[in-house]
């Protein structure tokens, strides 16, 4: 019996009056994910806690079943090793997105109207590790895009370690009890980095980290790459956000050794590529999404069935459906999760056997249309397969209204599902 636990980006949503007052999942066309849900248990899940509106990151490591408060050290951190750069304790690692910033400190678009190319991208991070020196303490740093307006910033300092109780310069994003947590509503500014304590290694890498951002945005203002998109009418990729600084590596218990089982990962994104690596999985980065859904989800159905016989349990994290539901576009969230059932579970559930492997789907959140940004809503989960005993009530669709009363209940924690699935695929 094998384990494949499919999460979906940002699938969960709320009713949308555009769309009958169904979310998304409710409005697509979803036969084969039906199916599972018809022969399986099904149940809501909050995959934080209550509250919680999480990012990604800490939605993953909660899914993988680590408690995100007891291990998560900072989104920077996973971005850093998924990024494939080497850090020890110490250093400083932070998510950024490329932005625009417009007269004074306003932010025109957090993510540059998602426009730019991993090759401008590329080129703006070569100028920026060759051209910035940072000088307000002995530090080095490694400016690393990963895709499109993705990217990774590490910091190595050359005297005192560096901390992360720092301040977000990303509005979008704050930190509690030490976990990225978005923010509904925000006035969008570029924010100055602060230290959060009294220490001189908070106020060193606060420092370090504002300097980092006035330099760039000097340095990409007028580069060359963006005095042609703004040529072009594009919005210039002029400044970095930075959010969730970590300067320790996380403690995670080995997944392999804890649940005796042999793990592979198969990711859309880094963030995800780095949890996998840290918690002990054999991790892979899928090839980036082409706009083509249907050959995009024809290669993750061959990257799993090529890697199935060579590994036991499988984490696959398939983007898609997040991006819609950040730009409120309800219509084309519906669409992707669609294409999503016909192309990926369709050709991959006639490859496979039920009686040969437990199939869990869920999302790491919701990002509902309605709100552009994550929340704390709880999301549907379906645990199918030969061993599961189906739900009495056998949900007609797999829906958030519908998985509202299958028997797997709520779940207060992400992390509790995990052992659940490991002990249905030992049963």
């Amino acid at each position: 019996m094998k384990l494949i636990y499919v999460v979906i980006d940002g699938m969960g949503d709320l009713p949308i009056k555009a769309l009958g007052n169904k979310t998304p999942l409710e409005a697509a066309e979803t036969p084969n994910m039906d199916a599972l849900a018809k022969m399986g248990k099904t149940g809501l899940m909050y995959s934080v806690k209550k509250g919680v509106a999480p990012e990604s990151d800490v939605a993953v490591i909660s899914l993988l079943g680590y408690d995100p408060f007891k291990y998560s050290t900072g989104r920077g951190v996973i971005e850093a090793a998924g990024a494939g750069l080497k850090m020890k304790d110490g250093d400083l690692a932070l998510r950024c997105n490329f932005a625009t910033l417009g007269q004074g400190k306003t932010i025109i678009d957090r993510r540059v109207a998602r426009s730019l190319t991993t090759e401008e991208a590329t080129e703006l991070s070569k100028a920026a590790n060759e051209k910035v020196k940072l000088e307000s303490y002995p530090a080095t740093f490694e400016f690393r895009n990963t895709l499109g307006h993705r990217a990774v910033l590490l910091i190595k300092s050359k005297g005192k370690p560096l901390s992360s109780n720092i301040t977000n310069s990303d509005p979008a994003y704050t930190i509690v009890s030490g976990i990225g947590v978005a923010q509904a509503k925000v006035e969008m500014v570029l924010k100055t980095c602060e230290p959060t304590d009294n220490t001189e290694e908070a106020k060193i890498s606060a420092a370090l980290v504002n300097e980092f951002i006035d330099k760039t945005h000097k340095l990409w203002e007028n580069h060359p790459v963006n005095i042609k998109r703004a040529a072009e009418g594009k919005l210039k990729a002029n400044v970095v956000l930075t959010r969730d600084a970590g300067h320790l590596l996380p403690k995670f218990f080995n997944i392999n050794k804890r649940y005796h089982v042999n793990f592979a990962a198969l990711s859309d994104m880094h963030a995800e590529r780095g949890i996998a690596q840290l918690a002990g999985m054999e991790s892979s980065l899928l090839p980036p999404p082409t706009g083509n859904l249907q050959k995009d989800c024809e290669v993750r159905v061959k990257t799993l069935l090529d890697a199935l016989p060579k590994h036991d349990c499988f984490y696959i994290h398939l983007k898609g459906p997040d991006e819609p539901g950040h730009d409120g576009n309800c219509i084309l969230k519906t669409q992707i999760i669609s294409a999503i059932d016909k192309y990926f579970f369709g050709p991959l559930l006639k490859q496979i056997s039920l009686e040969d492997n437990l199939i869990c789907i869920t999302t790491d959140h919701a990002t509902p249309c309605s709100l552009k940004v994550h929340s704390d809503t709880p999301v549907p989960v379906l645990i199918s397969g030969d061993k599961v005993e189906v739900d009495d009530g056998k949900a007609c669709k797999f829906s958030e209204k519908e998985c509202a009363s299958g028997s797997l209940g709520i779940l207060d924690r992400g992390y509790e599902l995990m052992p659940k699935l490991m002990g249905m695929l030992k049963n």
